[in-house]
């Protein structure tokens, strides 16, 4: 049953095709609205990417002093780790690491599946399976490929799911799951965005009810439907553009300019 309040404490954002387009920078119209945005509730970013992927996209386009930056929360890799701002720096409130054996393991079966099953490209761009720490991540075209490359590569994502079926079969002691259009993720059993929601829950001292997620990828197989799962208001986006109208009429709605919230929640799971 989905949980939610009148005024959200917190609004949270997937990253890439949510705040900005996969691995891009984020568009200044989009970073003027989120630092509006965190002068008036809690934000926090959770994505499949690293915490350097956060800084190059959006951190360091924001125009926000230290009081804003307070309120600002950070989920690198699902969730899987936690930085909020203090003593003018990030700070990792924690990190839920893979060890070497469960990383050499993941990594074999990525790089033998994908062989396998005729996904391994010759012609990548950047790591195809790269190390988060607490994150193993397969990009079928590399961690740079351009948009229109991944666009195409499996419009269906019948590649990519039969890649992390393979996976999870042969690793069932871990978490496998779809990333974003050409990636698979894998983290400890349980370690997901439900699980850095909760997290978040804990650090403000709320529940899910205070908090609103806005993502684009809320399908049964998309890397956000563990939040929808978990009960949480979730809002569905098709792209950064379509976040920033949102969330100007959202900054409208908490000034007490709109009557009515201005979105529609996915229905309760």
């Amino acid at each position: 049953m989905t949980e939610y309040s009148d005024r959200p404490r917190a609004v949270v954002f997937d990253l890439d095709d949510t705040l900005a387009p996969s691995k891009s920078t984020i568009n200044p119209r989009m970073a003027a609205l989120l630092v509006q945005l965190l002068a008036r509730v809690e934000v926090c970013i959770i994505s499949g990417g690293r915490f350097e992927q956060f800084d190059s996209q959006v951190l360091r386009h924001l125009e926000a002093g230290e009081d804003l930056l307070t309120r600002l929360h950070l989920m690198p890799t699902c969730g899987t780790r936690y930085l909020s701002w203090g003593d003018g720096a990030w700070q990792e409130i924690y990190a839920e690491d893979l060890d070497e054996d469960e990383k050499s393991r993941v990594i074999q079966v990525l790089r033998e599946g994908a062989q396998a099953l005729g996904l391994w490209e010759e012609h990548t761009w950047g790591d195809v399976i790269e190390d988060r720490g607490s994150q193993i991540t397969f990009s079928a075209l590399g961690q740079q490929a351009p948009l229109a490359a991944k666009a195409a590569w499996d419009p269906d994502g019948r590649k990519k799911t039969a890649l992390r079926e393979h996976a999870a079969r042969l690793l069932p002691d871990l978490e496998v799951r779809s990333g974003g259009s050409t990636s698979v993720d894998i983290t400890r059993k349980g370690i997901d965005k439900a699980y850095g929601i909760e997290k978040l829950v804990e650090q403000l001292d709320t529940t899910r009810a205070g908090l609103l997620f806005i993502g684009d990828r809320l399908d049964r197989d998309g890397n956000d439907y563990p939040v929808l799962a978990a009960g949480v208001a979730c809002v569905a986006v098709s792209g950064w553009e379509e976040t920033a109208d949102l969330v100007g009429r959202i900054v409208a709605w908490l000034d007490g300019g709109l009557a009515e919230p201005p979105f529609t929640l996915l229905p309760a799971l």
